[in-house]
């Protein structure tokens, strides 16, 4: 009878770990695995059916892409954009995601929703909007364009990070240090940028990767002057399709920000004032 319970229990414990290792490995290994094997197929030698793996492994697909396109113009574009855009977005997110998180006012729960409705947006009817709206304006330069949408576009998730980590502040060690005299600089120093920390730095790692993603924007109003990686992959995902350089470039883009993300994971589980503080 215990060895039947025994059984059940190693059962019960074991079942979630493996249908886990299933669905990691079909929704994220395999893909990965595939993305690699096609981006080492050699021009020369073709992987068709019925071939289960590639018949030559060679970097010749990297190295050309990276000596005959635009991709090193277009990482320096991507990444440079990303930085701006990123640091842009987290000092306009600051003052509203203080409100929310430290004030109380009438009309804020419908304030929140109003922050979200460019998340609601479909992609292209929104980058086909604020392309007429730049024109409109006279806003011409492609990098400022592309970087004023990427930060209209983000602000949603910088506001409600910042959000949740203003309302983690504790207001008993802020009156605890103003209570001994020391000054707001000091008070901010020490009762409030330590909670603030993860959550400023998340915001700024996840934005940065979804203006490093965005296509959309990038397209309509960067095209075909202003390159990025993403309108690169898109051009060999297009009419020209071309499958083993789609799957570099893709890995290009994916391993840094899954990179990027387990930082901003790590942060966000850091954020708890009990643990900053020390105290529960």
């Amino acid at each position: 009878m215990r060895r039947h319970r025994s059984a059940a229990l190693l059962v019960q414990t074991r079942l979630p770990v493996v249908l886990a290792l299933t669905v990691f490995t079909i929704v994220l290994a395999l893909p990965f695995a595939m993305a690699v094997l096609w981006s080492l197929v050699d021009p020369s030698h073709p992987w068709a059916y019925p071939a289960v793996l590639p018949p030559v492994l060679s970097f010749r697909r990297w190295i050309e892409i990276w000596t005959t396109s635009a991709l090193p113009q277009a990482l320096a574009n991507s990444y440079l954009l990303a930085a701006t855009v990123s640091v842009s977005t987290l000092l306009l997110a600051l003052p509203t995601a203080y409100a929310f998180g430290r004030l109380q006012f009438p009309g804020k729960a419908t304030a929140q929703m109003l922050t979200l409705i460019p998340l609601a947006m479909p992609g292209f009817v929104g980058a086909i909007f604020f392309s007429a709206l730049l024109v409109r304006f006279g806003v011409y330069s492609r990098f400022a364009g592309i970087a004023l949408g990427h930060t209209v576009i983000f602000l949603p998730y910088a506001i409600r990070l910042l959000s949740l980590s203003f309302a983690m502040v504790r207001q008993d060690l802020i009156d605890a240090a103003r209570d001994l005299g020391a000054s707001p600089l000091t008070v901010f120093r020490t009762a409030t940028l330590p909670v603030l920390k993860p959550g400023l730095l998340a915001a700024l790692i996840i934005v940065f990767i979804l203006s490093i993603e965005e296509f959309a924007i990038s397209y309509i109003v960067g095209a075909p002057d202003f390159t990025t990686v993403p309108t690169i992959l898109y051009s060999y995902l297009g009419y020209n399709f071309i499958r083993p350089n789609a799957a570099a470039i893709s890995l290009i883009l994916v391993v840094p920000n899954v990179l990027l993300m387990l930082i901003a994971e790590r942060l966000l589980k850091s954020a708890d004032p009990a643990t900053i503080t020390g105290k529960g």
